[in-house]
């Protein structure tokens, strides 16, 4: 299968390198200097598993979507409409495009500006870019979609790449709980430059989580949302499953680049406010993280 990859960044180099190590035909779509190592060297694959340098094409131009029966929108959230417009000419009519980014709104706005179905994945996956050409794994990997007429083939297509996938009738929840996952994390790791499984070890820094989640939850219970698994005990699981990971948050924070703050804590504060639902936790947050940036 032709797979195209609009946007080249951590999560986008992951899957795209397990579906191309499947055997897949694959093209990546990101910045230049990262394109240029791709296209020199391939992609290495610095995984919990193995490391291999992976060979795919790359390239700075969304119009190498023309083709691709699969599209995974991997750009950050801040970017999906810039993403969209530069796509929409080339997509074919049957291509499935498939968003895998954070937040809970990105399929609708993608949707609105490719008039077309997107069909949103829940991510867990903790990577990181280490370098132009390098994509270093500290765990995880699974996906979570909905149910549609192609679900099938992607849970095998992926599976035969190594990566699970689950099938959810209730995709928004699960979309809910991640975004959850990362208001808890996303803001306190990006602050204070710490991995998650070091992160938790502060002091009152289990109450702050706590707080931020106890608002989350009320924010999606006014959204007549039903939040998917018992979310306190998957934050308190992500530490311990993904302790040597910093936020993509954190990330961007440390390469002066801007963040997707307002699609997460800046999101609920959002909603909360339409909703006149109190979250004073993550407007601290959201602020503090808006104040780095603007440095």
């Amino acid at each position: 299968m032709k797979i195209a990859v609009m946007g080249a960044g951590a999560v986008g180099c992951y899957y795209g390198g397990m579906l191309a190590r499947a055997g897949h035909a694959l093209v990546l779509i990101g910045r230049p200097l990262h394109v240029a190592a791709v296209c020199r060297d391939g992609l290495l694959m610095d995984t919990q598993s193995f490391q291999a340098r992976v060979s795919m094409l790359a390239s700075t131009d969304a119009a190498v979507v023309r083709g691709a029966r699969l599209v995974l929108c991997c750009v950050k959230s801040t970017d999906s409409e810039d993403a969209a417009a530069a796509m929409a000419p080339h997509l074919d009519p049957d291509a499935i495009v498939l968003s895998l980014q954070n937040g809970v709104d990105n399929a609708e706005r993608l949707h609105a500006l490719l008039r077309r179905d997107v069909a949103p994945a829940v991510v867990y996956v903790a990577t990181e870019m280490a370098g132009p050409g390098c994509v270093k794994h500290h765990g995880r990997g699974e996906l979570v979609i909905g149910p549609s007429s192609f679900s099938d083939e992607l849970v095998k297509l992926f599976a035969d790449a190594a990566v699970p996938v689950t099938i959810s009738n209730n995709v928004t929840g699960a979309l809910w709980a991640k975004l959850i996952l990362n208001c808890a994390y996303n803001a306190l790791s990006a602050i204070t430059q710490m991995p998650y499984g070091r992160l938790v070890q502060g002091d009152g820094v289990e109450g702050v989580m706590r707080d931020v989640v106890r608002e989350c939850l009320a924010v999606a219970h006014g959204e007549g949302i039903v939040v998917a698994g018992d979310t306190w005990q998957a934050v308190q699981d992500i530490a311990r499953s993904m302790p040597t990971q910093i936020s993509s948050t954190a990330q961007d924070l440390a390469r002066h680049k801007r963040s997707e703050i307002d699609h997460l804590n800046g999101y609920v504060v959002r909603r909360g406010e339409a909703l006149r639902i109190p979250t004073p936790v993550n407007r601290v947050l959201y602020a503090l993280v808006k104040l780095l940036e603007s440095r």
